[in-house]
């Protein structure tokens, strides 16, 4: 058996679904089993947990579909104006929505519903019940052991989690490149990869959670600048937030957190691999969302600065929602300021890195993105 039907055999054993067809997903899966077996050089360890979590992310989907063709009305819900934050990795899209979580009226996408979908939540479990004590226990037990992985990136299992979750049970996900070295998986993502079974899925499973418990879905993944065309698809009235960072300071810490994640499953890491790897697919990432804007308008992303809003928060929020027509609440901005002042930056210790160790430096990457800091007013460090 290969190890893309171990995982369908095991997903199917635990969520009990011996009908979902799994046609959508055969290619992709085996795409990415073959690069993990071929190039991911994991430890026995590392192979066991890509292939547990591989064949949760499947279950969850299976026990998805059975509920969804059990109850067909939920389909017929839409999924109206969803707001994307999106931008390079490590430019303030987690505080940006942190911050928007804090508007009662929104209705994110939080980490252990992104892995225990089913039966669809009701607002009281948003931060309790024992799916939450599960994700929540897990990630207590992590803080523990990899405290240095909080530094970098910290979610609590009731946090908004990167929607690129929701893409994994479809194997056309940023998650997997990230977590490993799958150079033949990284060139079919970025070149050949059809995103668009990915965002139905993930439409599909919006639709259900939002059955017992509504809200505006406001999402965030900062990988969406690859896949824009598809998203807006799928989701043709979508608000677009773009955060932009200092890529000397975005190249470097998103290298540090791939690095300290790959070194989980993997004995053997290459640094100057991540750092090459990082680079193409930023290229990449400002390349599409800037054809994105040349066919659509300026605005059709609205920009956030990171700088801005460390200065600022609550009037880059007040400026977001303006961009879009509406106006933050009192109760609101009241929300996300308590938040600020309960969560401050560093608390779970600071985050360094070196371009060096990626075989980069500031030079080179402050040449490399020079147009993009030019086109959003993006100040660079000085050299």
């Amino acid at each position: 058996m290969t190890l893309a039907e171990t995982i369908v055999s095991g997903a199917r054993e635990r969520s009990g679904n011996t009908t979902w067809d799994d046609a959508e997903i055969r290619e992709p899966l085996r795409i990415l089993t073959e690069a993990i077996e071929g190039e991911a050089n994991l430890t026995d360890m590392g192979l066991a947990v890509f292939t547990r979590n591989a064949t949760e992310y499947l279950a969850n989907r299976m026990r998805v579909e059975d509920w969804l063709a059990s109850h067909p009305g939920i389909l017929d819900a839409p999924v109206e104006r969803p707001t994307f934050v999106f931008g390079l990795p490590r430019t303030g899209t987690t505080l940006t929505i942190n911050l928007l979580n804090e508007d009662p009226a929104r209705r994110c996408f939080l980490r252990w519903e992104a892995f225990a979908s089913t039966p669809p939540p009701r607002p009281e479990e948003f931060h309790a019940g024992p799916r939450y004590d599960a994700a929540q226990a897990q990630i207590d037990h992590s803080l523990k052991v990899m405290p240095h992985i909080s530094a970098i990136h910290h979610e609590d299992g009731d946090s908004p989690c990167e929607c690129q979750f929701s893409m994994a049970p479809s194997f056309v996900s940023q998650v997997f490149d990230s977590q490993y070295n799958i150079p033949s998986y990284h060139r079919w993502f970025l070149d050949e990869a059809d995103y668009l079974p990915a965002f139905r899925h993930q439409k599909r499973l919006l639709q259900l959670l939002q059955s017992q418990a509504p809200g505006r879905w406001t999402l965030k993944n900062p990988w969406h600048p690859l896949y824009l065309d598809a998203l807006t698809e799928v989701y043709p009235d979508a608000r677009l937030v773009m955060t932009h960072r200092d890529p000397v300071e975005v190249v470097g810490s998103a290298c540090s957190l791939v690095w300290n994640v790959r070194r989980m499953f993997s004995e053997s890491v290459d640094r100057a691999a991540i750092g090459r790897d990082m680079v193409e697919t930023f290229v990449v990432m400002i390349a599409r969302q800037n054809d994105f804007r040349r066919r659509h308008g300026r605005n059709a992303i609205h920009d956030v600065l990171y700088t801005e809003q460390l200065r600022d928060p609550l009037g880059t929020m007040r400026r977001l929602y303006a961009h879009f027509g509406e106006e933050l609440s009192g109760e609101a901005a009241a929300n996300m300021q308590r938040y600020l002042d309960d969560k401050p930056k560093d608390r779970f210790g600071k985050h360094s890195y070196d371009l060096a160790d990626y075989g980069l430096t500031a030079g080179e990457i402050r040449e490399r993105f020079a147009d993009y800091c030019a086109d959003f007013d993006v100040a660079m460090s000085p050299a």
